[in-house]
């Protein structure tokens, strides 16, 4: 068949499969490569069972697949074929050197552009979709012209708006598309070129162009913005339990304001995924390299909010628990970040588990999605183990709610999955040591039916157990 357009993207993980899956739906006239150079992850995306888990992906996968799109290890060919390139690598938090656990690691970035820039046959359009610092398009640009064969590329700026357990319908309909250029003429030719692939679906109105560093700095600002919101609910419910107050009443007072509005308000054990911390991160140390200290210490308070959530709620669940949970079996009910995913990226489960077996807790896990070893691999990637201890000696993996329960002291909540509204917790209350404890990390349960089973509760921003109701009580004392 002849293609009107020919794309390639270079990294097959959460942002390119899905993103080029949508593409090669809506596009039959482009045809789309997704290249990568693991092996393994291609023959997943080329499998029957896809290397990730997101509604709506199989379907849009299985009807092109071989027909305009293709999975394969290829890379330069690839790079040869297509005139737009798409960069989708990864680039997690920097662990070593100069702004370590803060500057986003660009070397898989860097590795990818010297490539296309050894093997391309002529001029390209580069296309950044990995979440990067701002100014970065400018640095790839550097290394790019740097070829000796003249040959001329444009970078652009494509951020994705993604939210994992929706990023099917995020892509199908997007609130925007954000595109930016070089504000010279090729810089504006490339960018007509990427909106008229996206206008095969997307309404002209809803796809922005912008210059470069608007479009790079507009990504990491709207994650942050988000996580302010949840950082600001979760520092109000530890108020809330203080004083008596219930935290979901003060949201949906809130939310009822259309200037605020109820989005990204729900109080939890604290935000994860692999864009939040990261980008936020990556935002304060764009702030410190620019010597901008009080505007990077503002933007830092989110994740010290969201890091102090997470141990509060383990304290919590230690402090209720009469000060000893050492030996005592420990269920924890979700290890995604968040329902609908099988991504555990920087979860929370995997930190309030850390804290538990630093107290010789023994923690059980379930979840419906994730898998076995993603979970072992989750806690020595986040060093949650004690040290000198193995996996198995301290963790154990259920694959039955029920079975995972026996005999345990509490559950905790930890993923809002459907699933766990709908279990039997008398039947589960039976089975567990008495007294029984459920810490609901994601408020998703019937905390008065809990209370009438038996059951000792404990949620975030909820006023159990609070001696003081109002301020006369306070003087009293």
């Amino acid at each position: 068949a002849d293609f009107k357009t020919k794309i390639c993207c270079i990294g097959a993980g959460y942002v390119g499969g899905p993103t080029m899956a949508t593409i090669a739906v809506f596009c039959p006239d482009v045809k789309v490569h997704v290249v990568d150079i693991n092996p393994k992850q291609i023959a997943r995306w080329n499998s029957e069972k896809l290397p990730i888990y997101e509604p709506g992906l199989d379907e849009a996968v299985k009807k092109v697949r071989g027909k305009n799109l293709f999975f394969s290890t290829k890379i330069d060919e690839a790079i040869c074929e297509c005139e737009i390139i798409f960069v989708s690598v990864n680039t997690p938090t920097k662990t070593y050197g100069v702004g370590a656990g803060r500057a986003a690691d660009l070397k898989n970035w860097e590795l990818a552009a010297r490539n296309i820039a050894k093997v391309a046959n002529g001029p390209k359009i580069i296309v950044e979709k990995s979440t990067l610092p701002v100014r970065t398009a400018h640095s790839m640009r550097k290394v790019l012209m740097a070829n000796d064969r003249k040959i001329n590329f444009e970078v652009l700026s494509n951020p994705e708006f993604l939210a994992e357990g929706t990023a099917m319908k995020d892509l199908a309909k997007p609130d925007r598309v954000l595109i930016g250029g070089m504000t010279t003429q090729a810089g504006q030719e490339a960018v007509d070129k990427l909106v008229k692939v996206y206008e095969h679906w997307v309404a002209p109105e809803n796809i922005i162009t912008t210059n470069l560093w608007s479009s790079e700095l507009s990504k990491l600002v709207a994650n942050a913005f988000l996580a302010q919101r949840i950082s600001s609910i979760n520092s109000i419910s530890e108020l809330c339990e203080a004083t008596g107050a219930d935290v979901q009443e003060v949201s949906r007072a809130i939310g009822k304001d259309t200037r605020i509005g109820k989005r990204f308000l729900n109080a939890s054990v604290g935000f994860g995924g692999s864009c939040f911390q990261k980008d936020i991160l990556n935002l304060v140390y764009l702030c410190e390299s620019f010597g901008l200290r009080e505007v990077a210490e503002y933007w830092d308070q989110v994740v010290k909010i969201n890091d102090h959530q997470k141990l509060r709620f383990a304290r919590k669940m230690i402090k209720s628990m009469f000060n000893t949970i050492s030996g005592k079996k420990i269920v924890i009910l979700g290890f995604a970040f968040k329902k609908d995913t099988g991504d555990t990226r920087e979860t929370a489960a995997v930190y309030v588990a850390k804290h538990l077996l630093a107290e010789r807790a023994k923690v059980t896990i379930y979840d419906p999605k994730v898998e076995h070893e993603e979970i072992e691999s989750d806690f020595k990637y986040y060093k949650a183990l004690t040290p000198g201890k193995e996996f198995k000696d301290c963790v154990s993996i259920a694959t039955d709610p029920y079975e995972a329960v026996k005999d345990a002291h509490a559950i905790a909540i930890m993923t809002e999955w459907d699933e766990f509204k709908g279990y039997d917790y008398k039947k589960m209350y039976d089975s567990m040591a008495k007294p029984a404890f459920i810490f609901d990390g994601r408020l998703i349960l019937d905390h008065k039916k809990l209370l009438q089973i038996g059951f000792e509760v404990y949620a975030i921003g909820k006023p159990y157990g609070v001696k003081y109701q109002n301020m006369d009580d306070l003087k009293a004392n």
